[in-house]
């Protein structure tokens, strides 16, 4: 925390003598930002205790700002992730620099989300309460570099290469990644092709689908296909997830929503790291959130309760997603920003 606090007002003090002399955009943002729950997790009927009262969720560290007119930078830290055995940028969401050499491109370097398709994967994870299998299982922050285009104002296509999340034991694997963000009235596509390393030599495709319908003012769907498939293996539906999402925001303090996942992988081969062989699993829930000062200071306050029952087959013994499986939660979050320059 104190590198933390001495890295800020650094980063202020520079960020006040360049916003002097050039005015602009935001040089220095620093928000923090934080969640806790109570949770209460039954399974075949049971309370799991471990599973279940107060806690801490997350703790998150964020600094944002724009420099020189053609640079940009983030940085994201997890505080509530350290441990022993974690390295400081174990922690590290995502630490970048992004170079604009005219509007229309962007260079990125640094530790960036793996950009994989898909509205689930795509959100923060302190907006989300229950999730898919894939979701629970994908390490989705890693080092590596990006090229972004935007070749239409509403079109952005997006190349990457960067460190494999199943780089567990630094044997230098890698991930190719190309994405598409669109926005084209009521439908916003985030789609991709992927390429993982998931062991030496052989890498794991992933066709992504990412769809968000806005119906109205009022509504809106988000659906995501992801189909995963490796080496010798059938291309499509053997393995692959389903999320989708019902929202409804009757106000601006209110939403309501419906969410279903379906994780399943009936092949075998151990191609898949997130979604095990033997996977047949569903999850099914609802929840609601209440911003009481929206309008006043954007998401300083957030009260959330959502429930969501899973059932089927889970082939990792260790998954997150199991059958007969029970949650209820509710919460608060609340973001600050501490400083803006």
């Amino acid at each position: 925390m104190r590198f933390l606090m001495t890295f800020a007002l650094l980063v202020g003090t520079l960020a006040n003598g360049y916003a002097q002399q050039d005015g602009g955009p935001d040089v220095v943002n620093l928000r923090v930002e934080g969640r806790g729950d109570y949770d209460t997790e039954l399974l075949d009927g049971k309370k799991v205790d471990e599973q279940s009262g107060f806690r801490g969720k997350y703790l998150n560290i964020i600094l944002k700002g724009e420099f020189a007119g053609k640079f940009a930078y983030g940085y994201r830290q997890r505080m509530n992730k350290f441990s022993r055995d974690m390295h400081f940028f174990d922690a590290t969401d995502w630490l970048y620099l992004t170079y604009h050499p005219i509007p229309q491109v962007a260079i990125s370097a640094g530790k960036q989300v793996v950009a994989i398709g898909g509205y689930e994967y795509d959100r923060a994870p302190i907006d989300l309460y229950f999730c898919s299998e894939f979701w629970n299982n994908i390490p989705c922050y890693q080092w590596g570099v990006s090229l972004s285009y935007n070749f239409s104002d509403h079109d952005q296509l997006v190349a990457q290469a960067c460190q494999s999340p199943f780089d567990t034991h630094q044997t230098d694997l890698y991930a190719y990644n190309l994405m598409w963000n669109g926005h084209h009235g009521w439908w916003h596509p985030m789609w991709s092709l992927n390429a993982i390393g998931a062991d030496s030599g052989r890498y794991i495709s992933y066709l992504a689908l990412g769809n968000l319908f806005r119906l109205s003012r009022h509504w809106d769907i988000q659906f995501d296909l992801m189909n995963r498939a490796g080496r010798h293996q059938q291309w499509l539906f053997g393995d692959f997830s389903l999320m989708g999402e019902l929202n409804y925001r009757p106000n601006n303090h209110l939403h309501f929503f419906a969410k279903g996942t379906y994780d399943h992988n009936r092949t075998h081969t151990p191609a898949d790291h997130c979604v095990l062989p033997g996977t047949e699993i569903t999850r099914l829930g609802c929840g609601l959130e209440y911003e009481p000062l929206k309008g006043r200071w954007h998401d300083l306050v957030r009260l959330h309760a959502n429930y969501c029952y899973t059932w089927g087959q889970q082939g990792n013994p260790d998954g997150a997603l199991l059958d007969r499986q029970h949650q209820v939660n509710v919460g608060l979050t609340c973001r600050v920003d501490v400083f803006r320059k």
